[in-house]
């Protein structure tokens, strides 16, 4: 008599992207597309929407040039870590967390709440001059 292993069900990745405008629009879109694609793949969504909303603000305030996309990219690890990828068109501006901002400051919070939500984030050189600023959030 043999016996048969339990079946393996294999852990895979699961994967996301999109490519819109850079624009407000275009940025709002990114965070509703993030929450609805965590829905679907059923993980909670409210820190990786608002990591979305900076990095695509981002993107399209800083990153932006007349005539380019920005694009979104989620890859959900087996893990359950999530990455999330924001490529614009502007790899000669580096982001970097500012110095302490006054209270009523207008500006200048964004990658700090970035690095409230995420276990770590950073940039990365994309192709035809453009950058990727990356964040990983473990257990999406």
């Amino acid at each position: 008599m043999s016996q048969k292993s339990p079946t393996r069900i294999p852990a895979h990745t699961r994967h996301f992207a999109v490519q819109l405008s850079a624009t407000r629009r275009g940025a709002r879109l990114a965070r509703l597309l993030t929450e609805r694609q965590l829905d679907a793949w059923g993980e909670p969504h409210e820190a990786a929407a608002q990591v979305v909303a900076e990095l695509a603000s981002n993107a399209v305030r800083h990153g932006r040039v007349p005539g380019r996309d920005f694009r979104l990219r989620l890859e959900l690890r087996a893990d359950r870590t999530l990455r999330v990828e924001v490529t614009d068109a502007r790899g000669d501006r580096i982001p970097r967390v500012p110095d302490p901002v006054e209270e009523d400051a207008e500006g200048g919070r964004g990658l700090r709440i970035v690095e409230a939500y995420t276990d770590r984030w950073g940039v990365t050189r994309a192709p035809a001059g453009a950058k990727t600023v990356w964040a990983e959030l473990a257990s999406a």
